[in-house]
């Protein structure tokens, strides 16, 4: 390592509490191990690091095990000083590792001695899910069932696509209802925004995740089906919806059920029964168009969905499709 003064002439501003919670949620989400190791140890060099003074160009310019070394440093002295002998670090390693396939520089940012330990000593009840499996990761008989059992949802097992927010809210809903958490069952779900962005994202993950990624289309995304099926690996799976959206595979008793809570007072129900033979969301489109009430949008009527569903008498045919072919990815 080059004399950058870390042992001796090395002067910081401690991270606070709050400021450490912030860099090891950042940490332990589900993101690309290089980006977010670099992104939060830059961060915590360019706001914290007083001397040496160093230009961003230099910090660009650090080596990974240069990072390591004054990112350590930094933390470790804004934590209590507890005993640690690393174990956390070790099965976060092997978490990112088997996880994402990373080149030898990213392992390197792995293969710290940041006191976990004494981070988790001061970690509050209040914390995300990824920072309660942090703390599970330090028992010793930790194991991923126990923090599936918890309903933790990390460590992720497998990556689901989908083109947009109504899935995003919805389906893991009717996962729950079908006796497949997602939480319960690491599932990682992110939507695309867009059926053309969906492949873009698979091209991503096909490229940096070990994982099985399941792709969610809408019946129109043939097109982008046949984008995607060259470059599937034997683990991944794509479903394209039968007919239509999302929103069109909804039951019309629950569509009604939502609608009728969404305009109750605003608008009389309606007394016809909904039809979405032109398109659901067409026909809800119309439906607030002609009722006087506010815009239709998606991912409001999908919240709107979700508080009105009462069992499994109101996921349709095509949700039970779904969910067994990710459960056999």
């Amino acid at each position: 390592m080059r004399d950058l003064g870390i042992k001796d002439k090395i002067k910081f501003k401690p991270l606070d509490i709050a400021r450490l919670i912030i860099s090891f949620d950042r940490l332990t989400r589900f993101k690309y191990t290089e980006d977010k190791y670099l992104r939060v140890y830059k961060d915590i060099i360019i706001n914290n690091l007083i001397s040496p003074k160093l230009k961003k160009s230099e910090i660009d310019n650090l080596t990974s095990e240069e990072l390591v070394e004054l990112v350590t440093n930094i933390i470790n002295s804004s934590l209590p000083d507890i005993r640690t002998d690393c174990t956390v670090n070790k099965r976060i390693a092997e978490y990112e590792i088997t996880t994402f396939k990373l080149n030898s520089d990213t392992k390197t940012l792995l293969n710290n001695s940041i006191n976990y330990d004494a981070l988790i000593s001061i970690l509050p009840e209040d914390i995300p899910n990824n920072l309660k499996w942090l703390k599970l990761l330090s028992l010793p008989d930790y194991s991923a069932d126990l923090s599936y059992a918890k309903g933790y949802h990390y460590p992720v097992k497998k990556l689901i696509i989908c083109e947009g927010i109504t899935e995003e809210i919805l389906l893991p809903e009717f996962a729950r209802l079908l006796g497949y958490d997602f939480d319960k069952n690491g599932i990682q779900l992110i939507s695309a925004g867009g059926k053309n962005q969906v492949v873009k994202l698979f091209y991503k993950y096909a490229e940096i995740l070990n994982l099985p990624i399941f792709v969610l289309l809408d019946s129109d995304a043939q097109k982008n089906k046949n984008e995607i099926e060259p470059k599937l690996r034997s683990n991944d799976k794509i479903y394209i919806l039968e007919q239509g959206e999302f929103e069109d595979i909804l039951p019309v008793s629950l569509i009604e059920k939502a609608l009728k809570s969404s305009i109750e007072n605003i608008s009389e129900a309606p007394d016809e029964h909904f039809d979405k033979s032109e398109g659901a969301v067409h026909s809800l489109e119309e439906f607030y168009r002609t009722r006087g009430a506010h815009e239709f949008k998606k991912a409001e009527f999908a919240h709107i969905v979700k508080e009105n569903i009462a069992g499994i008498s109101d996921v349709s045919e095509e949700f039970i499709k779904i969910i067994n072919e990710l459960k056999s990815l």
